[in-house]
């Protein structure tokens, strides 16, 4: 697949030749799916334990008499109404992490890569390096390319800083190295932007 490259500034760069094999795969939901799923499970943080009446280090002995006391008949100081007592139906710790095999992971990627270029929703662009690092510079190149609403712009091993810095209070931008390239992050974009230096690393990673 032959796609042309661009420039920051909306100018040719000539062209170059996506692997079939990535960039060229029939999208499948039930792939994306299960990838997408098994990513935002493992985002979510563990759930932190409170102590109850249990794990509350007060002593179990019986502090008062069963009758006359005036008071209400308690076994100990590890009741929930006390100050210091164990918590009364706490959270439990959970941890949601869960696994998908490689295989799918690596399908679920080259899917993600390969229904942006058949929607053409794919841009290259020739590198991130900025004759001026100005915001308003950056923001007034991206209406000549057409990044549409969000884009999600992936660099190669590390993300050129100058790049980074203007474009840090885009919000409509979200940058990532190669490394960083994900199922839900591509399909979350409406416009994904590859560089030279992000296909070659994308490339290298499914092929070594």
């Amino acid at each position: 697949m032959k796609v042309d490259v661009t420039t920051l500034d909306a100018g040719k760069a000539g062209d170059i030749e996506l692997n079939d094999e990535i960039f060229g795969v029939e999208p499948r939901a039930d792939i994306l799916h299960r990838v997408v799923t098994w990513q935002l499970h493992n985002r979510r943080a563990p759930a932190r334990a409170a102590r109850e009446r249990s794990d509350v280090a007060r002593s179990g002995k019986k502090f008062g008499r069963q009758k006359g006391g005036g008071t209400a008949r308690h076994g100990d100081r590890r009741a929930p109404i006390f100050i210091g007592g164990g918590k009364a139906h706490g959270p439990r710790a959970r941890v949601f992490e869960s696994s998908l095999n490689k295989k799918v992971r690596a399908l679920g990627l080259k899917m993600a890569l390969s229904a942006k270029a058949k929607d053409g929703k794919l841009i290259v662009l020739d590198s991130l390096a900025l004759s001026e690092t100005k915001t308003k510079a950056l923001k007034g190149n991206l209406g000549k390319l057409g990044f549409g609403t969000t884009a999600l712009i992936i660099d190669g091993a590390t993300v050129d800083s100058g790049f980074k810095l203007a474009s840090a209070n885009l919000r409509e931008l979200n940058v990532l190295p190669a490394m960083g390239a994900n199922v839900y992050d591509i399909l979350k974009h409406d416009t994904l932007v590859l560089t030279r230096a992000a296909v070659e690393s994308l490339e290298a990673r499914f092929n070594g």
